[in-house]
């Protein structure tokens, strides 16, 4: 059957002396309008137009109805909305009010080349789709794709938008790394089944300091959570640097992040840490007096009680040193909860309760600042 569409009015029983109708005038109509203060806020930082900026367009200018700030604008603001997949913008390509925000002039496709075209401002998914998947390597000459992205140069403006929204130079940045499942509903390429999730997923890397992203980088889930760390402070420290030389650094992350190989490149490089450890008979041993301490508080009170134990701890084999550790001596009515910490903070500079209550607890707010799967 074919729909039906009607534009009359439909009428309903009256509450009291009040009529009450349907009507499907309303012209054009979108439950999107967030996005136009997205526009505005883009008119003023032009971070779009920025980002159009880190690709080579080698189309032939003769040929082009899409602008390629259109493109990487539509794509941008279809994200921001919510709307992930490519294919979303099959049925997005004729929305008037996407087309505004990537600065179409031409919100209703009326002046399309093609007839088939006419009513659709936007590109469809194949046209993104040779935006987003363009080879390094491509050229004027490449049949399809031409569009090429350049990956350094977007790495660099997220790191030169943190940078400008400093009006004074700050005095500490604490850098908060963790990792997160991106799930997989097909066979993509990379494809791994994650244990600690139970699905099959990437697990992609971020750094955030405090509400920006400073990296976000695609990973199959096959890696340790601490791979690629130190690649990423070895790019991101020196810049911040650069502009910053007095300012303090700090690496703050969980225990899927407590490597030898971060915690040493911290050190040498004049970088604090603070990391998750996780937790084993012998740091248990350590902190049983404190646990002991807890479980009388505990008794005594009737309500969760907390004993922090500062000590230096080292592994028989994984650690080159010995390092600051704080145990969180927690007592529950389900029982003992121990929690610990490893850092380079001294502790003449922060105390053990402050360290973990309040400079690791903290961290956990960088999960406000990404994509989250649940």
């Amino acid at each position: 059957m074919t729909t039906e569409c009607s534009d009359k009015q439909m009428e309903f029983h009256a509450l009291g002396r009040r009529c009450v109708w349907a009507s499907f005038d309303g012209g054009r109509i979108s439950s999107d309008g967030g996005g136009l203060l997205l526009r505005e806020v883009e008119r003023h930082t032009r971070i779009i137009e920025r980002l159009a900026g880190c690709f080579t367009d080698h189309r032939d200018a003769g040929r082009i109805e899409h602008e390629l700030g259109t493109l990487v604008g539509q794509r941008v603001y279809a994200l921001a909305l919510g709307y992930e997949d490519l294919n979303d913008h099959e049925v997005l390509r004729g929305d008037a009010l996407l087309a505004l925000l990537s600065g179409k002039r031409d919100v209703e496709g009326r002046e399309r080349r093609r007839a088939r075209d006419v009513g659709h401002a936007l590109a469809g998914a194949c046209t993104l789709n040779r935006l987003e998947l363009t080879p390094g390597h491509a050229e004027e000459r490449s049949r399809y794709k031409k569009v090429v992205a350049d990956f350094e140069a977007m790495d660099d403006l997220l790191l030169s938008l943190f940078i400008e929204s400093h009006t004074t130079p700050p005095q500490q940045l604490i850098l908060d790394v963790d990792a997160t499942d991106d799930p997989l509903h097909g066979h993509q390429e990379g494809r791994y089944f994650h244990g600690y999730y139970g699905e099959y997923c990437y697990l992609p890397l971020y750094i955030v300091c405090g509400e920006q992203v400073l990296c976000a980088r695609l990973r199959t889930a096959d890696v340790d959570p601490g791979a690629g760390i130190v690649v990423e402070l070895e790019r991101i420290v020196p810049r911040l640097r650069a502009v910053w030389p007095e300012v303090e650094i700090v690496v703050r992350g969980d225990s899927g992040f407590c490597r030898e190989d971060n915690m040493a490149w911290c050190e040498a490089n004049g970088v604090h840490y603070l990391f998750g450890l996780a937790r084993n008979a012998r740091l248990n041993a350590e902190l049983a007096e404190a646990m002991q301490q807890a479980k009388a508080a505990y008794a005594t009170r009737g309500e969760a009680a907390r004993v922090f134990h500062d000590f230096r701890y080292q592994t028989r084999e994984s650690w080159s040193c010995a390092r600051r550790v704080v145990g969180k001596a927690e007592y529950l009515e389900k029982g003992e909860n121990p929690r610990y910490v490893v850092t380079s903070l001294p502790a003449e500079e922060v105390d053990a309760r402050s360290l973990y209550e309040v400079h690791y607890c903290a961290r956990g707010q960088m999960e406000n600042r990404y994509p989250r799967s649940r």
